[in-house]
């Protein structure tokens, strides 16, 4: 018996040193080459439209693979409408304002409510994390009829 509840005092002790400590920070994020960039083929910023916008993207620098393959120096397509990256370094959430394009694609058409929209593209690895440093279109504006 004393073995046991000596055992077990020294169990809780280590356990609570380190539980005491804080989780060391750790960065999840890929490396993107020097000189990657993403842009619009279409829209052009300033363009209207009086119905679904086709967006075409580009990429400069770098491949696409789908989500889920961990390849270098590649990612997949992600469209921001009406918002931009605020966290670098977390996943891209899937909503409305966070588009994805895992399978890797390269156009595609969105359907938005009348009036001015806001677009940006951010490119994301294998695990929607964006790259470091993070590949970012310009923020374009369109507006839907």
């Amino acid at each position: 018996m004393t073995q046991r509840l000596t055992f077990s005092l020294r169990s809780a002790a280590l356990l609570g040193l380190f539980a005491s400590q804080p989780l060391l920070a750790q960065d999840f994020t890929t490396p993107s080459p020097s000189g990657a960039k993403v842009y619009f083929i279409e829209p052009k910023d300033g363009a209207e439209f009086a119905g679904p916008v086709t967006v075409k993207m580009g990429l400069v620098g770098m491949g696409i693979a789908p989500a889920g393959i961990e390849k270098k120096d590649t990612g997949h397509h992600h469209v921001f409408v009406d918002t931009t990256l605020a966290d670098p370094k977390s996943s891209i959430v899937v909503d409305d304002k966070h588009r994805h394009f895992g399978g890797g694609q390269t156009e595609t058409v969105l359907t938005l409510p009348p009036g001015q929209h806001t677009l940006q593209l951010v490119l994301a690895d294998h695990n929607h994390i964006p790259h470091a440093p993070p590949v970012v279109s310009e923020v374009i504006t369109i507006t839907v009829k």
